[in-house]
């Protein structure tokens, strides 16, 4: 069964959206929740959505597109040849795209409540954007240490992605389980250090929206370490896939 470019873009914008969706959701419509004795529970909150989103995302649309969601993991499967790279440039087209119109849904949501539009559009909350420094990160975290901790983390997740999803893997069939707790494992440690991107997507969509709706344009200005840094992990992730091969 073939699927045709524009089937695979679409996946692609609507397994991005349901992302989005999810972790988008979580953040700004918990807001209201008080942010001192519960903010472990926030994070829990926020990292369980994401990991049971992207868990439904795969299996609609797995098949169809490869379940990428994710321009980092777009370049992993360029790199190991798993995706042709003509199909790169509509793919991350497309999650980016879905990306923006999920946070655009959320924040539809939002807007009907005046005291919760207030926090969503405030400076520090920024659309749930990710950041470092004096932005961003509720710890202060230094860009360096974001960038180290969005490589790792990211690198952890595409190492899964290319491993799991191998045709020859004997867990193939249950990939999908694995991908979503291991991208639960990665929120639950980088929400309270960076807020957690490991996908550039999800970092560029609620920036652009910060910026465009509150006028505060930081987390746009620091999206930059959340594309390098994915990218970077990724890249890494695919040479260690391509170096773990089995031999004929």
């Amino acid at each position: 069964m073939r699927w045709t470019a524009g089937q695979r873009y679409l996946a692609e914008f609507l397994g991005t959206f349901g992302l989005l969706v999810s972790i988008t959701g979580a953040a700004l419509l918990s807001l209201n929740m008080d942010s001192g004795s519960i903010f472990d529970t926030r994070v829990l909150l926020l990292s369980l959505s994401l990991g049971f989103g992207v868990l439904g995302m795969i299996y609609a649309f797995g098949d169809i597109s490869g379940g990428h969601f994710n321009p980092a993991v777009t370049v992993a499967m360029v790199l190991t040849g798993r995706t042709k790279p003509a199909d790169a440039v509509g793919y991350v087209l497309s999650q980016v795209a879905g990306g923006v119109v999920g946070v655009l849904a959320i924040a539809g949501v939002a807007h009907g409540s005046p005291s919760l539009w207030s926090k969503v559009t405030a400076a520090g909350a920024a659309f749930a954007s990710q950041g470092y420094s004096g932005n961003g990160s509720p710890y202060l975290v230094a860009v360096g240490s974001v960038f180290l901790l969005e490589v790792v983390l990211t690198f952890f997740l595409v190492t899964v992605i290319l491993l799991a999803t191998r045709e020859e893997g004997s867990a193939r069939n249950l990939a999908p389980v694995g991908i979503a707790l291991t991208l639960a494992m990665t929120n639950l440690i980088a929400i309270p250090i960076d807020g957690a991107s490991i996908n550039p997507a999800r970092s560029f969509a609620p920036a652009l929206l910060s910026a465009w709706f509150s006028g505060d344009r930081w987390a746009l200005t620091q999206d930059w370490i959340f594309w390098v840094a994915p990218v970077v992990g990724a890249a890494i992730a695919a040479l260690v896939e391509i170096a773990m091969r089995p031999k004929a």
